[in-house]
């Protein structure tokens, strides 16, 4: 089959460059499906592994996809043949950038019906560890109020927590963005206030003549403004955050007694929890409220043809710290 993995290198522009290679068809284990691909999406960590890796042995990246499943293992219960399913899989298997990928049947749902293959494959992995930090790890309900602080609304991560939000619970959703094509962005997407990240966040907080918010969901750069959270923030509430800072000074947060949460979609299958058929529960209902126009595509880019040459071009733009929303290519 096609693929694209990476040669090890140390270019100072694009480290552990991509490369198109053919490598065997994956065998299935019994709870597995093979899916032809037809739509991925790209994540920052998908630049990660390249970038952190020291040996490349064509593995293949890409954690979030679309597509038919053609196969079946031999106890897979709940998908057959022909099915169209979503998913980000797992970090631990070959990715997505792959005419064919063996995933779980417990970590993939039926993809939505209303929108297309590109459409669908930018949602998975955001939606997940958007779900996961909200419900999971805020344990965020339904009806309570208040309000919730999303640093890097325009993210692919953010993009889709502020959409989740809107549908599924009563919180006033506050997101930040810095460029006016980021800021009308997050607008559209029903942000209720946006601010700006490279100004003072407590001050436009407070300017807004809301509560401090509960809830702070810090998608990148958290390092930056751990200071500026530890003031806004309302006692007793809750810090997650996605990226791998540095350093990480938890001591300021004792007096307001915050909890501090991490997130990594990956952890259940990873680990193989108890619970790893609740990462295809939480897309079967992500799915629902796509098709019930409740939640749209974050797709901002179609970059065309899955080969190296425009894997490449998206990696460098997630690099770049400019993009919005997500990067999504189809078909080989």
């Amino acid at each position: 089959m096609k693929a694209v993995s990476y040669v090890i290198n140390n270019h100072d522009d694009f480290k552990n460059s991509l490369v198109d290679i053919e490598k065997a068809k994956p065998t299935l284990k019994e709870r597995d499906v093979l899916v032809k691909v037809q739509a991925i999406s790209v994540n920052p960590v998908d630049t990660k592994v390249r970038k952190n890796s020291s040996e490349a042995n064509n593995r293949i990246l890409g954690w979030d996809a679309v597509g038919e499943i053609i196969e079946v293992g031999s106890k897979v219960t709940s998908f057959k043949v022909g099915d169209s399913v979503w998913y980000a899989g797992d970090l631990t298997r070959d990715g997505s950038n792959a005419e064919f990928q063996a995933v779980d049947e417990r970590i993939i749902s039926l993809k939505p019906i209303t929108v297309s293959n590109a459409e669908a494959a930018a949602l998975p992995l955001t939606a997940i560890t958007a779900w996961e930090m909200l419900f999971d790890r805020f344990q965020i309900s339904e009806t309570e109020v208040g309000s919730i602080l999303i640093i890097g609304g325009a993210g692919g991560v953010g993009s889709i927590a502020i959409q989740i939000l809107k549908a599924k619970t009563n919180l006033t959703v506050i997101a930040t963005a810095s460029r006016e094509e980021t800021k009308s962005w997050v607008e559209s997407l029903g942000a209720d206030h946006v601010i700006d990240h490279s100004k003072d966040l407590n001050a436009q907080i407070e300017a807004l003549g809301i509560e401090k918010p509960k809830y702070v969901f810090s998608t990148n750069h958290t390092d930056t403004y751990i200071k500026q959270i530890v003031s806004l923030i309302a006692p007793q509430g809750k810090l997650g955050l996605i990226d791998d800072p540095q350093t990480f000074d938890i001591m300021p947060f004792k007096t307001k007694s915050i909890s501090i949460h991490w997130e990594l979609m990956f952890t259940r299958s990873m680990y193989e929890t108890d619970d790893i058929e609740k990462q295809g529960d939480l897309l079967k209902q992500v799915a629902q409220l796509v098709d019930q126009q409740k939640i749209r595509s974050t797709l901002n880019q179609n970059l065309g043809k899955i080969n190296a040459s425009n894997l490449e071009k998206a990696h460098k733009l997630l690099e770049s710290g400019k993009s919005k929303g997500k990067i999504v290519l189809e078909n080989f």
